[in-house]
C-alpha cells in the first residue's frame, strides 16, 4: 500500500483486503489518516465491519487489533491481539497497548517477548526505555538508549525518546532541546519531537514558535491528547474557537468519554459567540480553578507527599510557584519525585516554576486607621467589582487576588512584574481603586 494509493482507493476497502499486514501498512494507514483527515471515518468503519465478524482469522485479529490501537481504543486492541496469531506484530502492539493503559512492567515483559519472537530489535528496545521512563526508572532507560549502535542511533524515534529521557532527568535542557531538534530534522513529521519542541517554547514564551510546531504536531496520526488540548487552548486564547473545537473534536473521536475535553468543547462552542472579555474570564476561572487542586487530589508517591507537606505545599498553584531546585533542596526529595511532580504538572499543560516570579511576598498588613468605615468595608469585596480589562484580571487570576484588600498590599513594582502586565494595565487598576478612595501600597 503506497501513500498515493491511499488517496485514490477507499482505506475502507484497503483494510478489509485479505492482504498480508505488516508494519509498512501499518504506516501508510498513519500516512493517509495525517495527509486527510477524512480517512479516519473509513479506518473507524472498517474496523465496525471487522470487530461484527465472528469468522475472523487469527491474522485478521491482529489487523483489527492494530487498526483498534491506532483508534485509541486501548483495552479492545489489548483483547483482540491476545487472541490473534502470536504473530511478533501482535506482540508488539500488545505492548503499545499496554503502555497506553499504564501497565509499564507488562509493557516491557511483552516488548521482550516480541523482540524474541522477530520484532524489529532496535524498536523494541526504544520501547522498552520509554516504558521505564514513564515509570520513574530513568537511569534504566538512558542505560537501554546507551546500548542501542548504529542505524537506529539516527532514527527520529531514538532522537526522540533520548530527548525525553534527557529533560526528565533534569538539568540538560539544552542537550534535550538539540536531540528533539534532530529529531525533527530527520523526520519533519515525528509528533514526538514536534510536541517537546512545542511543550519548551511554550515554557519559555516563544508563543508563535510554539504554535507552529503544535499545529504541525497536531497533523500526525495518531496524535497524543496533550498535543491537541494545548493547541486547543491556544486557539481560544486567539478567538479561534471554530479551530479549538476541530482539535476537541478529533481527541473524541477516539475517546468519546473523555471528561476533560467534554468539558473544553462544551466550553469553547459556548464562548465561541461571547464576547472576547467574557470567553478571557471563564478562562481565568478555569486557570484559578486548577490552581487551587489540591496536590492530595493526585496518586503521588509517599515519600513526595511527604516533602510536599513539609514544604507547605499545598496546591497545584504553589507547585507552579516552585522551582526544581526549591524542591530538590528539601531533604528525601529526589529525581525520582521530580520527575513525578513534572509528570503530573504536564498533564495539566503546567510546570515547575512556572509562575515562581508571582509568588506572593509576605505583605505587610494594611494600615486602615485613617480609612473610613466605608473604605475598610471595600476591603473584603471581590476584584472582580473593579470591572478590569481581561489582562488585568489575568494578573488577578495568576497572583491568586481574590479580594480588593489583597490587591492594595501589592505594591505598583510586584503587580509589574505578572507576565502580560504592563504600565497600561497597572494605570487602570490605580484609576479603580482612586474612584474607591483606595491606592496601592507604596503610591
Amino acid at each position: 500500500m503506497s501513500e498515493v494509493e491511499l488517496e485514490v482507493i477507499d482505506l475502507k476497502e484497503v483494510v478489509l483486503s485479505n492482504n498480508s499486514f505488516g508494519p509498512s501498512d501499518v504506516g501508510s494507514i498513519r500516512t493517509a489518516v495525517s495527509e486527510n483527515y477524512g480517512h479516519f471515518g473509513e479506518l473507524r468503519d472498517a474496523v465496525n465491519e471487522m470487530e461484527a465478524d465472528d469468522l475472523l482469522s487469527p491474522a485478521g485479529k491482529t489487523k483489527m487489533g492494530v487498526c483498534q490501537f491506532l483508534l485509541g481504543k486501548f483495552s479492545d486492541a489489548l483483547t483482540t491481539l491476545q487472541s490473534a496469531d502470536g504473530s511478533a506484530m501482535a506482540l508488539f502492539y500488545q505492548a503499545r497497548c499496554m503502555f497506553e493503559l499504564g501497565s509499564y512492567n507488562d509493557t516491557v515483559a511483552v516488548y521482550e517477548k516480541a523482540q524474541t519472537s522477530g520484532y524489529n530489535e532496535d524498536q523494541c528496545k526504544i520501547g522498552v526505555a520509554e516504558a521505564y521512563r514513564y515509570a520513574g526508572r530513568i537511569e534504566e532507560a538512558l542505560a537501554i538508549l546507551d546500548n542501542i549502535f548504529g542505524p537506529a542511533e539516527q532514527t527520529a524515534d531514538y532522537m526522540y525518546q533520548r530527548a525525553a529521557t534527557v529533560a526528565a532527568v533534569g538539568g540538560r535542557m539544552d542537550e534535550a532541546l538539540a536531540l528533539y531538534q534532530r529529531a525533527v530534522q530527520t523526520d519533519e513529521n515525528h509528533a514526538g519531537a514536534l510536541f517537546g519542541l512545542a511543550l519548551e517554547n511554550d515554557r519559555m514564551g516563544n508563543d508563535e514558535e510554539s504554535l507552529s510546531l503544535y499545529e504541525r504536531a497536531a497533523k500526525a496520526f495518531p496524535t497524543g491528547i496533550g498535543v491537541l488540548i494545548n493547541l486547543g487552548l491556544i486557539y481560544e486564547d486567539n478567538n479561534q474557537f471554530d479551530k479549538a473545537q476541530m482539535c476537541y473534536k478529533r481527541i473524541l473521536d477516539c475517546y468519546p468519554d473523555h471528561p476533560q475535553t467534554l468539558l473544553y468543547m462544551k466550553d469553547a462552542a459556548a464562548t465561541g459567540s461571547m464576547l472576547y472579555d467574557e470567553e478571557a474570564q471563564r478562562r481565568n476561572d478555569r486557570l484559578a480553578q486548577t490552581l487551587n487542586m489540591p496536590v492530595t487530589n493526585f496518586e503521588l508517591s509517599v515519600r513526595s507527599r511527604n516533602c510536599l507537606q513539609k514544604m507547605g505545599i499545598e496546591t497545584i498553584g504553589d507547585l507552579t510557584r516552585t522551582s526544581e531546585a526549591e524542591l530538590l533542596s528539601s531533604k528525601n526529595f529526589g529525581e525520582t519525585s521530580l520527575f513525578e511532580i513534572r509528570e503530573m504538572l504536564t498533564s495539566k499543560g503546567l510546570s515547575l516554576g512556572q509562575f515562581a516570579h508571582e509568588k506572593k511576598s509576605n505583605e505587610p498588613p494594611i494600615d486602615t486607621s485613617h480609612m473610613s468605615p466605608d473604605e475598610q468595608a471595600l476591603l473584603d469585596r471581590p476584584i472582580s467589582d473593579l470591572n478590569l480589562s481581561v489582562r488585568a484580571r489575568k494578573c488577578m487570576a495568576r497572583l491568586q487576588l481574590n479580594t480588593i484588600g489583597e490587591l492594595i498590599r501589592k505594591t505598583g513594582d510586584d503587580m509589574l512584574e505578572c507576565k502580560n502586565f504592563g504600565v497600561t494595565s497597572l494605570n487602570e487598576v490605580r484609576e479603580k481603586l482612586t474612584d474607591l478612595g483606595l491606592k496601592m501600597r507604596g503610591d
